[in-house]
């Protein structure tokens, strides 16, 4: 490809929001990049081009209800001031612990439950399956992941590979051991409910391979790498495009945030030095990522907080931002 082409692609998100085919786009960075405010800002753009948009917090600070000025729970709540925009915040980790506590507390069920989570990140994987059942029910053309910090990132898109490991281990010890079982607990006038265990983790495992298969088709699945213009974060996003590479997920998008501008004239030291020391690193992030759109995004004097600002705010996503000459 000629370096004509790769300077055709616009510095926008408007990609994102004219393929038709997305069903599922995760926003996420290094913690303090602004990833909330843009999956907000990407949630309300993409809220007036798609029937309907589910915007789902997965980071347990839970910084959606700030980003909105509105209070939301684990059930979809329509957002203020919109018909077709709906958020809600998940920890993955404690609806894993609902599901245990609302189990049947048999002896043979508590076994099996501690044969399960013997693996590591089964717990978390399983929140996540238990997250994924509940979307997949709903209608919403369109869901936009809000994600935890990198490396909690990585590790819940690695889930479905984990849990594949878990429920087949599991499977195969029911295979094995489930008549001996049967017996011991009628032997002991226990009720050996375990089927139900093993019904519920094939169920899992079925939603988690449906969705695996989802995140890797570029026609339904893409990632929106957030960063700012800084070594530590130029990093980090080098390893989550890699490692979303390797997992074959989507991602052809970089938002690069809190970006300063200072006027010519400005006599600001802090700021002439930082705006230089930024871009360095922009010019680095444009050699490495030059099949991307690289969106570019100023510093602000205000907090993006509340609907009105998001909405001020998206347009930079879409109308690429013009630094003053």
């Amino acid at each position: 490809m000629s370096d004509d082409e790769f300077e055709q692609l616009t510095p926008s998100l408007q990609n994102v929001i004219d393929q038709k085919s997305l069903q599922w786009v995760f926003v996420g960075g290094k913690g303090g990049v602004g990833k909330t405010t843009t999956s907000s800002s990407l949630a309300v753009q993409m809220a007036a081009a798609r029937e309907s948009v589910l915007l789902i917090s997965t980071d347990p600070a839970h910084n959606l209800s700030d980003a909105f000025g509105q209070k939301f729970s684990k059930n979809p709540t329509l957002v203020n001031g919109f018909k077709n925009l709906y958020c809600m915040e998940i920890d993955p980790t404690s609806s894993i612990q609902e599901m245990i506590e609302s189990a049947d507390n048999s002896a043979m069920n508590s076994i099996m439950q501690d044969l399960a989570f013997a693996i590591p990140g089964v717990d978390e994987a399983m929140g996540f399956a238990e997250v994924m059942k509940l979307v997949k029910s709903m209608e919403y053309s369109v869901i936009i992941f809000d994600t935890a910090p990198t490396g909690h990132t990585l590790r819940f898109l690695s889930f479905p590979t984990v849990l594949e490991k878990a429920l087949s281990k599991v499977s195969q010890l029911s295979g094995r051991f489930g008549p001996m079982m049967q017996q011991m607990s009628g032997m002991m006038g226990m009720n050996a409910n375990h089927e139900d265990i093993f019904a519920k983790l094939e169920s899992m495992r079925t939603v988690i391979n449906e969705v695996n298969q989802q995140f890797q088709d570029p026609d339904k699945t893409t990632f929106v790498c957030v960063c700012i213009s800084e070594f530590l974060s130029l990093y980090e996003t080098e390893r989550l495009v890699q490692e979303l590479t390797a997992g074959n997920i989507d991602t052809h998008n970089i938002v690069v945030n809190q970006l300063l501008f200072p006027p010519k004239e400005s006599n600001c030291d802090q700021c002439n030095v930082r705006h230089k020391m930024q871009q360095k690193y922009l010019e680095q992030i444009f050699d490495l990522y030059e099949d991307f759109h690289i969106v570019l995004l100023p510093l602000l004097t205000h907090e993006v907080r509340g609907v009105e600002k998001l909405k001020d705010f998206s347009r930079l996503l879409v109308e690429p931002f013009e630094p003053p000459k």
